[in-house]
């Protein structure tokens, strides 16, 4: 259930309460693909940091351990020691990312495992059934993620589609959900919008989808190619049309200046890979932009990454220490600048909720924003 709080302009400032405690919104979700965020970051760690929500991937889970076997361990908040919610990923986007290993059919695509090579069909109904058997918080409708650009002859047909295979989602999860050995028999549904950067097609599409009724709504194949002005415009455009009592995902994005925009033309949900994997490339986020920790300049520097920052790094390392681990090729380095970056997005969610509250999100994102802009590289 959804509870809008207030808003400033556009920007929703809501809770989302589920079975697996309350969701303060804005929100970023820390990217956990196959039950782990890359860099050796552990549950406990994500407690430390201020974590919400964990966003697991159908796909990668289901090619292993499978899911079969995540849900004769308990599901996938006990298999991974977590107790707060998780989003799980539907598996569409991997029709996209994996378009040279798969055959999209009307019953559902048909892959070869990424790392067998092994045949896989995945069609709505299997995606429920392996999100149910994962017993995620929240469950994402299976869709097509189209490729960019696209024809609008392509992406008529293909959102046409991903609304029948919505139809079928919402069908088999609320089948699943009455299965006396369901693990987590009150699992939502997010429905997801598509139309690649035409207009008229996200709009009329925002429009039926919203009548399934769902417990929330996401804006799908964006970030995927198109310019950032193309992605807030279709923002922007769609996001109106879809219910504003219902929370709003944007998926895959972004930077921190990706979220402040879109914050600001009312979505609810990111997630993205960007913390984690700049951190693995010894890039740490500040308010004063991205740092290079493997820049020389760093060798003698024995400030924390950020001088006014709470996480548990910046509490303890200096930035000598962790260039230095860097250098050395010691695992540390990488967790520790993962640990950070992580901190740093959800300080910033937290940062943007007090500022919606206060009616003070335009002053908020220009102060964010001119800082950013001194990228110190």
């Amino acid at each position: 259930m959804y509870k809008l709080i207030c808003r400033d302009g556009s920007a929703k400032r809501g809770e989302v309460s589920t079975v697996h405690g309350v969701i303060q919104t804005p929100v970023f979700m820390n990217v956990g693909t196959v039950g782990a965020i890359k860099g050796a970051v552990s549950t406990a760690d994500l407690h430390d940091i201020g974590t919400q929500v964990e966003l697991s991937n159908t796909y990668h889970l289901h090619v292993r351990p499978g899911d079969e076997v995540v849900k004769k361990l308990g599901g996938l908040h006990k298999f991974m020691v977590w107790d707060k919610p998780i989003l799980t990923d539907s598996g569409g986007f991997q029709v996209f990312s994996l378009a040279g290993l798969r055959k999209i059919k009307e019953e559902g695509v048909y892959f070869h495992s990424h790392v067998d090579g092994r045949k896989i069909f995945m069609g709505p109904e299997e995606s429920m059934r392996i999100q149910s058997n994962l017993a995620s918080t929240i469950a994402m409708a299976f869709d097509e993620c189209a490729p960019h650009p696209a024809t609008r002859d392509y992406m008529e047909k293909s959102v046409a589609r991903t609304t029948r295979w919505l139809a079928r989602c919402k069908q088999e999860i609320t089948r699943l959900n009455c299965l006396e050995d369901t693990i987590n028999p009150q699992q939502m549904l997010f429905g997801i919008n598509q139309g690649g950067v035409f207009e008229d097609i996200r709009i009329e599409h925002a429009k039926r989808i919203t009548e399934f009724e769902l417990d929330g709504y996401a804006l799908g194949g964006l970030a995927v190619g198109e310019s950032h002005e193309e992605m807030y415009h279709i923002i922007e455009k769609t996001v109106p049309y879809l219910p504003v009592d219902k929370p709003v995902y944007l998926m895959g994005v972004g930077t921190p200046a990706n979220i402040l925009e879109a914050v600001e033309r009312g979505v609810d949900f990111f997630d993205c890979v960007y913390p984690a994997r700049n951190g693995r490339h010894g890039h740490a986020y500040t308010n004063h932009g991205k740092m290079n920790l493997l820049n020389a300049k760093y060798e003698l520097d024995s400030d924390p990454i950020e001088k006014d920052c709470g996480c548990p790094v910046c509490r303890r390392y200096s930035r000598a220490y962790i260039r230095h681990l860097l250098k050395a090729k010691e695992m540390l380095g990488l967790r520790l600048l993962v640990t950070h970056n992580l901190y740093f997005y959800n300080k910033m969610m937290e940062e943007i909720r007090e500022a919606i509250e206060k009616q003070e999100y335009a002053e908020y994102k220009r102060k964010k924003l001119a800082g950013f802009e001194q990228e110190e590289m």
